[in-house]
């Protein structure tokens, strides 16, 4: 097995600690989504969906928990924190993980840069006494420090904010209801349907939605870091998109409720005219810092898991392993690359938004059809030996799971197909080095478990 089954000092004395129950990891999920984005994005998909933005997300939430349940199934299965990078090596091949999770990569090696970006931003706007710049370092020396020192703290970190950022998403649906109860109930069907909408129009809004749905995945780079992984993994990431997608319809519904249509003065800027419209303009000022602070839980949480996928491919060598599969002895966090993506986000001013969200698309929902299209190659290599294993759960979800990411990357730039396949290339490239022209198999480190399921996947 060679270089495959050999794991060296640092990997076998230090290794990530399950501390993470299943409510933390829930929380977690949610926060990476940032939920106070329905707000921010609400005008876009407005206007995408002839004003009915909840039945788009309505739409969206169904979509996504199909990819959900197949990245639910496969973590019970493999309990390790390199979702679709790993189960693409253990169910397809070896190479085709090794693609999977330089595709990963993009998107979230990139995401913590526009995360970052968008945050320092926000806070310009609302706080222009500092320039983007300083804003941009402030979030990050910010967000590191809760990284460095560790999960435990980050999820503290995420609980309160998070926390503060539900309870402002609540006040702002109490205030739209508020302010439409004399309605009646058509306001209400008015705001889920109108004569100007259309099943295309809904989808269109829906692939817009599914955006904010990115993220839901990395639950399971946690994995490890996790009490009962088998059981609470597969849980956390489709409770994640339940939640998630119930909290987005409702407060759409009630935001579209107060806004009928899709005719705003700024399309980008509507959700806080909305507010303003509903609650004054001190409401929806206090409710903008309120979702600034969940836009910092949804950078540190970003950020952690980007490191941990990175430690993966540094345990296996696929990264150089004694840079990105180091853990900090006292931590038990990869400081190395926390660091890193800390450093590369230092640039995030000179990408433009448009060009860093292209490279991000790409890479997340290729990640999501490959890990329909595992939960298929498992059903074909264990069905003759697990009864359980249904074509329905097994074949027929994970089909239309794929079929939707695949549309969705149909709906993707011309520019973001064209960045996304040049990282391929290069990627195919460097698979081709490291393999000595595939003449050998990617390195792999071996945890404990056996290379085949510890459980069923129907369990």
């Amino acid at each position: 097995m060679g270089q495959a089954s050999r794991t060296d000092s640092t990997s076998s004395t230090v290794g990530l600690v399950p501390k993470l129950n299943l409510p933390s990891i829930i929380v977690f999920g949610l926060a990476y989504m940032a939920p106070g984005v329905v707000v921010s994005t609400f005008g876009v998909i407005a206007v995408a969906s002839k004003g009915a933005t909840p039945t788009a997300y309505l739409v969206a939430t169904l979509a996504m928990a199909l990819t959900a349940l197949s990245y639910g199934k496969l973590a019970r299965a493999y309990p390790a924190s390199g979702s679709v990078y790993t189960y693409a090596r253990k169910l397809l091949d070896a190479r085709i993980g090794f693609l999977a999770g330089w595709a990963i990569l993009l998107d979230y090696f990139f995401l913590p840069m526009v995360a970052w970006l968008i945050q320092a931003l926000y806070m310009n706007v609302q706080f222009p006494g500092l320039p983007v710049w300083a804003w941009l370092v402030v979030n990050i020396v910010a967000a590191t420090l809760v990284n460095v020192l560790g999960i435990v703290l980050a999820d503290r970190v995420n609980k309160v904010l998070l926390t503060l950022t539900v309870l402002g998403l609540i006040a702002l649906v109490a205030v739209c209801f508020g302010h439409v109860s004399g309605s009646g109930a058509s306001g209400a069907a008015h705001a889920l349907w109108n004569p100007a909408t259309s099943v295309s129009a809904v989808t269109a809004g829906a692939a817009v939605a599914a955006y904010t749905f990115l993220g839901f995945d990395a639950v399971s780079t946690l994995t490890e870091e996790v009490h009962d992984a088998k059981r609470n993994v597969p849980r956390g990431i489709l409770l994640t998109v339940i939640i998630g997608g119930a909290m987005f319809f409702v407060i759409s519904l009630a935001m579209q409720w107060v806004h009928p249509g899709s005719h705003f003065a700024d399309e980008s800027t509507a959700g806080y005219a909305v507010a303003i419209g509903a609650g004054g303009k001190h409401f929806a000022d206090v409710l903008n810092i309120i979702t600034l602070l969940g836009g910092f839980a949804s950078c540190v949480a970003i950020q952690a898991s980007t490191s941990r996928l990175m430690y993966v491919m540094g345990r296996d060598a696929v990264l150089p392993r004694r840079v990105f599969g180091y853990l900090n002895p006292r931590f038990r966090t990869p400081v190395f690359n926390v660091l890193l993506i800390a450093v590369v986000g230092l640039f995030a001013t000179r990408l433009s938004l448009a060009t860093a969200t292209s490279f991000i698309n790409f890479g997340a929902f290729l990640a999501f059809a490959l890990a329909n299209i595992c939960v298929i190659a498992a059903w074909i290599r264990y069905r003759h030996t697990d009864a359980s294993m249904g074509v329905f759960g097994y074949v027929v979800l994970p089909v239309a799971g794929a079929a939707v990411d695949v549309y969705l990357m149909t709906k993707l730039s011309h520019i973001a197909v064209v960045l996304g396949l040049s990282w391929l290339a290069i990627g195919i490239v460097y698979l081709l080095v490291l393999t000595r022209g595939l003449r050998k198999p990617p390195p792999e480190f071996r945890l404990e478990e056996p290379a085949e399921p510890a459980v069923a996947l129907a369990d």
